[in-house]
This record gives C-alpha cells, structure tokens and sequence, in this order.
C-alpha cells in the first residue's frame, strides 16, 4: 500500500521536532514569528537504556501531548530516488511509481512505504520531461518508530526528511527570483539542496567529512578541497544544462565550524557563484536556548530547526 508520509492536516502552533541520532534523541520546539524562536532544544543520551525508554522518559519530563509532534528521519532510514514521472492519470501513480522502484531498492519495493515529491518544470519548456523524487522506508521501520511513540504517548503525526529540512531553512534566504545552494555540514558528511521559488529542485549528500579538515595532512587536504568544489560544479553545471530557468544566487555553508574559514577561502577563489557561511542564529531567535549560538549543537539540531519550519498551507 502506498501512504503519504506527509501529513496535509493544517497545524497552527508550532512543531516539536524528534529526532533520533547514533548517540541519543534530539527534541526541539519552534514557534512560528520574525524570526521564529526555538522554546528549547534538548538532547537526551542514548547510553544503557533503549530508545522506548529514553522516549518514555522524554515524554514524561515534556509531556508531548501538548505538542504538534513530527518525527525527522535520518539519512539510512529512507531512500531518496529521482525518476522520471510516470505518464499515466494520478490514480494510477502509486502503482507505476512502484515498478519503477522494484529495481532501486534492496528489498522488496511491496514492503516499502513510499511518497512522492514533485519537481517543478518551467511551464515554458514543453519538451522537458517532469521529474519527481519518490521517498521510500521499509515498512519494518516505519511500524517499529510508530510503535515506540505509541508506546511512549507521544502523539507524532508527521514524518519528515532532512532534504525537506533543508529547503525549508533555504528558503528563508533565497532571493526573489534567484536560485540558492545549501550545503549542510555535519560529522558524517553534507547535504547539499538546491531551491528555488520555495522547492527543492535537487538534493545530493557528499561523502566528504568537510568538519575534520583542520586534523588531515596539507595533501590529504589539498585533495578534499578539490575534490568538494569539482563535486558542487558538477552539480552546478547540471542545473545550468536541466532547470536553466534557475539563476543560482549563491551557496550557503553552514553551521559555521571552525575549520569552514579554509573551506568557504577555497570555494570563493574556485567556484563561478559567490561562496558564504551561515550562522543559523541570524534566522532563528536562540533567546531562550543560548546554547544554539555554538556551531557545533547548530550542527546537531540544524535539521530539526528545519523541519520545525514546516508549513502546512502548502504540498511537502
């Protein structure tokens, strides 16, 4: 059976974010304003207990019952996949969306819950085919999440990704009628996002661990750094040759780690697009969790701070 993972139901105050991490659970709660302010952002460890428990606990200190919950997955939680939208009428989508999926995946595509997300096409171009990601997760963990936060009374309605996250963040500095390049750096790796007229248009993670560049060896250094610009002008490139209707702005690096001064000097001096850091307490009130001002607990809860962003008045 193919089910939305998006939920359409139209909230109204606020999301509190769940997120479960290798080494413990992440919960954040964001008021919408100008600029939206973070109510508390808690990280709860994941040592000798086991997740049911740490939720319990969590839901016990929080009581979550009165929260709009969405619960954020991590990157091998799910698989992303871009395929060509298949021509047939919307009835029948969810069963050709899952034959081309059979061979994409490691299990079988029966067993998988799956969504969609359209890629807007310029209106203009007739010949351009359309383009959607289609977003899968076994049906295994997605019953066992929904069963630990049944267990835990914490009322989650809505699943998210971390690429929906990140547009959501980019689209509060992408300027009108420009594109924008996000790239997202964390201790495993980055996202990288490219938005536009507030959709996501592209999404690649690099396998690149940018956030340890101070510890390598000038070569090993030298190779990471070309190695990262020739894979973001690859993807630049890309979009110039297939959305030539998107004039990229910029990218944005964030959270700004330290050793991203060496990074963000690179990028400018050998990309065609301006190169900028971002401190994500220039769009988001950290009045009442200071901590959030450090970029490394930016780097653990920039992806619930954007899924916290998430608005109910339009498609995911």
């Amino acid at each position: 059976m193919m089910i939305s993972i998006f939920s359409k139901t139209k909230k109204s105050l606020g999301w509190l974010v769940l997120e479960l991490q290798t080494d413990g659970i992440c919960v954040l709660h964001l008021t919408t304003g100008n600029p939206p302010q973070v109510q508390f952002a808690l990280f709860y460890p994941l040592t000798q207990d086991d997740i049911p428990v740490v939720l319990l606990r969590i839901n016990k200190a929080l009581q979550l019952n009165h929260y709009h919950c969405s619960h954020l997955l991590s990157q091998n939680d799910y698989q992303i996949s871009l395929i060509e939208t298949p021509n047939v009428p919307r009835e029948e989508l969810k069963t050709a969306v899952r034959w081309l999926l059979k061979d994409m995946l490691d299990y079988h595509v029966d067993d998988a819950t799956i969504d969609v997300l359209d890629i807007p096409i310029d209106k203009s171009m007739n010949t351009r085919k359309a383009m959607m990601y289609v977003i899968s997760a076994r049906d295994q963990l997605i019953a066992q999440r929904q069963a630990w936060f049944n267990s835990a009374k914490i009322p989650v309605t809505v699943i998210d990704i971390p690429e929906l996250a990140q547009r959501n963040i980019a689209n509060l500095i992408t300027p009108a009628g420009r594109g924008i390049a996000l790239l997202s750096l964390n201790s495993s790796g980055c996202l990288l996002t490219i938005s536009y007229q507030d959709e996501l248009y592209l999404s690649r993670r690099l396998d690149i661990q940018l956030t340890q560049l101070d510890t390598l060896p000038s070569e090993q250094k030298q190779f990471i750094l070309d190695k990262v610009s020739l894979e973001l002008q690859r993807t630049f490139d890309h979009i110039d040759r297939q959305y030539n209707f998107i004039s990229l702005a910029k990218l944005v690096v964030t959270p700004p780690v330290a050793e991203g001064a060496e990074l963000m000097a690179y990028l400018s001096a050998n990309l065609h697009i301006p190169a900028e850091s971002l401190d994500l307490s220039t769009l988001f009130d950290f009045s009442l969790s200071p901590e959030l001002q450090a970029p490394a607990q930016q780097m653990r809860f920039q992806m619930c701070l954007g899924a916290a962003l998430r608005d109910e008045g339009k498609t995911p």
